[in-house]
C-alpha cells in the first residue's frame, strides 16, 4: 500500500496572534503583495500614501520598510495593546485603498499577507538586512542605498530586558 508523503499545502498563510513576552517586543516582520503581482507600489505617490496612512494608523506602528514594485515589507510592533494585528492591517489597507492616487488600479492587496515575528534583535537586523538588499537582488539599483522607496515611519529600539 502506497502512502502519500506529500505534505499538505496552504492556500491561506497562517496567523497566529503574536506572543506577548516579558523579555522581549512584539515585533513583527510582515509582506503584503499586490493583488496579480502587478508593478503598483514603486512609485513616489504611492510611497508617500503608504507613509501617511501608517502614521494615521497608529494602533501598531511601522518601523522599516521597503517598497517593491509588487510587494512591500516592514516590521510593526503594537502602540496599544487592544488592537489586534488584523484589525490594523484591515484599517491600513482599507485607508490605502480608498485613498490610492490611481482609482483605476484597484483591487490593490491580496487578501493575505505573511507575518513572522522577531525572536531577537539579531534575526530583526539579519532580517532587515535581506529586505533592504532586494532591489539589488532583482536587478533594480546596483546599491540598495540608491533605492529610493524605503525608510522608517516610527522609530523603535529593540531592547532585550
Amino acid at each position: 500500500m502506497d502512502q502519500d508523503t506529500t505534505p499538505p499545502t496552504r492556500k491561506r498563510p497562517a496567523h497566529p496572534a503574536p506572543l506577548e513576552r516579558s523579555d522581549r517586543p512584539t515585533v513583527l516582520m510582515v509582506t503584503t503583495c499586490v493583488k496579480g503581482r502587478r508593478s503598483l507600489l514603486a512609485r513616489d505617490e504611492v510611497h508617500s500614501l503608504l507613509r501617511d496612512v501608517w502614521l494615521r494608523a497608529d494602533h501598531w506602528q511601522v518601523n522599516r520598510y521597503i517598497l517593491m514594485p509588487d510587494h512591500v515589507h516592514f516590521f510593526c510592533c503594537p502602540a496599544r495593546s487592544q488592537t489586534s494585528y488584523k484589525t490594523w492591517r484591515e484599517f491600513w489597507r482599507a485607508t490605502a485603498t480608498r485613498e490610492w492616487p490611481f482609482p483605476n488600479e484597484g483591487p490593490i492587496w491580496l487578501r493575505d499577507d505573511w507575518d513572522t515575528q522577531m525572536r531577537s534583535a539579531e534575526q530583526f537586523t539579519e532580517k532587515w538586512h535581506y529586505v533592504r538588499e532586494n532591489p539589488v537582488r532583482k536587478g533594480l539599483v546596483a546599491r540598495a542605498e540608491d533605492w529610493p522607496y524605503w525608510g522608517e515611519v516610527f522609530p523603535f529600539v529593540w531592547i532585550e530586558r
